[in-house]
């Protein structure tokens, strides 16, 4: 295993557990201990951990890993995902997309669709998110329009009111979200409100609103609202979803597909 792949997995154990012991994470990641001292040395040099004896926790500020650290874990789940998506965008069609591992993976799946590889544009896509952006800026097909803002280190997510001039003078055909939590009674969620107030925007010039999720974040509440379960149209998560979780989604009027 890489170093970055090590940091990654790392991270994420920390983010679910709070705490990790180098015994059990050498363990788990099947190296040395000594290996594992000097990651979390190195990580705590970067203030991504806390360094404790035998140990490490999670930094006060690292709840809302960085993209860059969130690991391939779930990828098969997203990839399907994303596919899926793809499948429910017709080409022509203007696409908004928010920032987010599942939506990269969206971005990505519509890159290499056959029927989209010619057109006038064969997509218009509007995103805040600068890794989204430069991934399609090289498809000549596709049509890309990037809001102004701040970037967002965690998510590169451009924030703030200077997107607000870009997205009151647009329509989309259909804005993929996605989310951190979505729940039938808390709505879709992101942890910064500043990020979930643009992707409100991008649902509120919309036709339709699709939530790419894995089922991990459903069921699930966090501290800014995106919008209200009854703005989605459409859910798309992963075939773990439980059966009690796709029949209160349906009954709220929103289309499940479990992939």
């Amino acid at each position: 295993m890489s170093r970055d792949a090590r940091w990654k997995t790392l991270l994420e154990l920390l983010v679910e557990r709070g705490r990790l012991d180098v015994e059990e994470a050498a363990a788990e990641l099947e190296v040395s201990a000594a290996t594992i001292r000097r990651d979390f040395d190195q990580l705590a040099e970067q203030q991504m951990l806390v360094r404790t004896r035998g140990g490490a926790v999670v930094h006060g500020v690292s709840y809302e890993l960085p993209l860059r650290y969130k690991t391939a874990r779930r990828a098969s789940e997203k990839q399907r995902i994303a596919r899926a998506v793809g499948d429910l965008i017709a080409p022509g069609e203007a696409v908004g997309l928010t920032g987010g591992t599942t939506t990269t993976e969206v971005a990505r799946a519509l890159a290499v669709r056959a029927d989209l590889t010619s057109g006038s544009p064969a997509l218009t896509v509007v995103t805040n998110a600068l890794n989204i952006a430069n991934e399609l800026a090289v498809r000549p097909q596709f049509k890309i329009v990037v809001t102004g803002g701040v970037a967002r280190a965690q998510s590169y997510e451009l924030i703030g009111p200077l997107a607000d001039g870009v997205l009151g003078q647009i329509t989309l055909d259909v804005a993929v979200l996605g989310v951190v939590a979505f729940d039938v009674t808390h709505g879709a969620a992101a942890h910064d409100e500043a990020e979930a107030a643009i992707n409100r925007l991008l649902c509120e010039r919309a036709e339709r609103v699709v939530v790419a999720a894995d089922s991990s974040k459903l069921g699930r509440r966090a501290f800014a609202r995106i919008c209200a379960a009854e703005a989605v149209n459409t859910l798309v998560t992963d075939s773990a979803v439980e059966e009690e979780t796709v029949r209160r989604f349906e009954e709220a009027g929103i289309t499940v597909r479990a992939v």
